[in-house]
């Protein structure tokens, strides 16, 4: 599981003691059966880890997260930096990746953040975490070849004018970065400061003659990769 946000509709989160951004929708259900470990891009922001995910985490044998939000964390938490990997089980190798929650000087606000490879059998998923299109993210397409690469996008604003997650342009970015993989947007919906929707990044990909290396996932429903 990635970043998990388990509260109910109505939420409100805050920043700087100020409120920011509320959760317009909770999650579809929780029948998802033995979850082996969390993949936490990070542990600072409830749109990641809200009150009933921290509650979650207790529940799972291993959380891999970022260095400083492992030791806020504490428990079963792992913390990793860039490049980093771990060998889950025989089957499951976690790679942490670089990432950047926000345009070039945003990290002392927004804070440190992960991405993931996850590597089995001969298939690489890419998860991005909270981040957008930059040199980091270049440098994980010349160390790896994900046939899938899960973007957080929405372009999230909860701070002004300025995304801390990928736009409809940082999402085409990554797609032409990773020409071989299906671009899978997650993230972009059931938060107020969510400022672009999957219909926008449909009719992007389209307009750029890429609209097959979208895939839009129905929430609540299994797909098949």
């Amino acid at each position: 599981m990635t970043d998990p946000t388990l509260d109910p509709a109505g939420e409100m989160f805050s920043i700087n003691d100020k409120p920011a951004y509320q959760k317009t929708a909770g999650p579809v259900g929780m029948d998802i059966g033995k979850i082996d470990a969390v993949l936490l891009s990070h542990d600072q922001h409830g749109d990641n880890l809200d009150h009933a995910g921290r509650e979650f985490l207790k529940s799972v044998p291993k959380t891999f997260t970022t260095k400083i939000g492992a030791e806020r964390l504490g428990g079963n938490a792992i913390g990793l930096s860039p490049w980093d990997h771990i060998v889950l089980n025989d089957e499951v190798t976690i790679t942490s990746t670089p990432a950047r929650h926000g345009p070039a000087g945003s990290e002392h606000l927004t804070g440190d953040v992960t991405g993931f490879i996850v590597t089995y059998a001969d298939t690489q998923l890419y998860i991005t975490g909270d981040t957008v299109f930059y040199d980091g993210i270049k440098e994980v397409a010349q160390k790896f070849k994900p046939e899938y690469v899960f973007i957080f996008a929405g372009a999230a604003k909860p701070r002004g004018p300025f995304s801390v997650t990928m736009s409809t342009n940082d999402a085409i970015d990554t797609a032409f970065a990773f020409p071989l993989a299906t671009i899978i947007p997650v993230h972009f919906e059931g938060w107020s400061h969510y400022t672009e929707t999957g219909e926008m990044l449909r009719e992007s990909f389209a307009a750029m003659g890429i609209a097959n290396r979208l895939n839009i996932l129905e929430a609540g429903v299994k797909t098949a990769l």
